[in-house]
């Protein structure tokens, strides 16, 4: 059994139907408790990384584990190790963690001591591991998605800055192989996108996929922040803007990885704007 963290997530939203569809036991974990849409036969189990106990009854028989922090937990919570304690006891024996590009891009930001922690811990631990670590998600501009549908307008920051974002799905797909296949053990993948995007290329796009122009409205970096304090941490924000704005050689770079893992390129803005057009309409 596979059981996967951050079920109804971005990635957890690709990431979960593949397993089934590939024949695999799947129990999906988030923190709600409400109806759960998920593909016929996956169990839904509700936990909580703030409470690693919680975790238990959805690890009790698994193989193998999709472990994502998010939100606070990016910043606060348990211990790393008593979180992977909780996963060994339970008879886990592999472990895919989602980690960023930022702990290595960034080593002295603040925002990523949790994740390269977790990091550290897996590494140390006796299970066998595979750590991904993206750039940007192309589903981070689900926040263009208000202002698109009201006034075909986006508003971003750094318009003409071009990073190597990539397909959640994209990261799911290489997380699938990771769950089910032994070579992945030991293994770190930089996970991005197949070539640097603009916000202003990425207006464009979404444009091209909903058959009108969409403007662009170039906002400051403080109009931003402002903006990103209503659902990130503030350190969260803070090297966030610094990566959008000011980008390190390390944060330009285009990594093969998803073709190596999948045998086919990484999936283009354009192709995810066409995917997600319903959003936006």
């Amino acid at each position: 059994m596979i059981v996967v963290t951050g079920a109804t997530g971005n990635i957890g939203r690709s990431l979960v139907p593949l397993l089934a569809a590939a024949g695999a036991q799947v129990t999906a974990v988030s923190r709600g408790v409400g109806d759960v849409a998920l593909p016929e036969g996956v169990r839904h189990v509700a936990a909580d990384l703030a409470d690693p106990a919680s975790l238990s009854p959805a690890l009790a028989g698994a193989e193998a584990l999709f472990l994502l922090i998010t939100g606070e937990q990016l910043m606060a919570g348990p211990d790393p190790e008593d979180v992977l304690g909780v996963v060994a006891d339970a008879g886990v024996r592999r472990v895919v963690f989602v980690s960023s590009l930022g702990t290595q891009t960034r080593p002295e930001a603040a925002g990523y001591d949790r994740i390269r922690a977790y990091e550290k811990a897996i590494q140390a631990s006796d299970m066998e591991w595979t750590i991904l670590r993206p750039g940007g998600f192309f589903s981070n501009t689900y926040a263009w998605a208000e202002s698109v549908r009201a006034e075909n307008v986006v508003a971003a920051p750094f318009g003409s800055v071009g990073l190597p974002s990539v397909d959640p799905a994209d990261i799911a797909a290489v997380a699938a192989a990771a769950l089910r296949e032994d070579e992945h053990a030991g293994r770190i993948y930089t996970l991005t996108g197949p070539a640097l995007s603009t916000p202003r290329e990425q207006a464009a796009a979404l444009g091209a996929a909903l058959g009108a122009e969409v403007r662009f409205v170039e906002l400051s970096p403080a109009q931003a922040r402002e903006g990103m304090l209503r659902f990130m941490p503030e350190a969260v924000a803070d090297h966030t803007l610094e990566i959008l704005g000011a980008p390190t050689p390390g944060e330009l770079l285009i990594s093969t990885d998803i073709e190596k893992v999948l045998g086919r390129p990484a999936s283009a803005y354009a192709e995810w704007a066409e995917r997600n057009r319903a959003v936006f309409a």
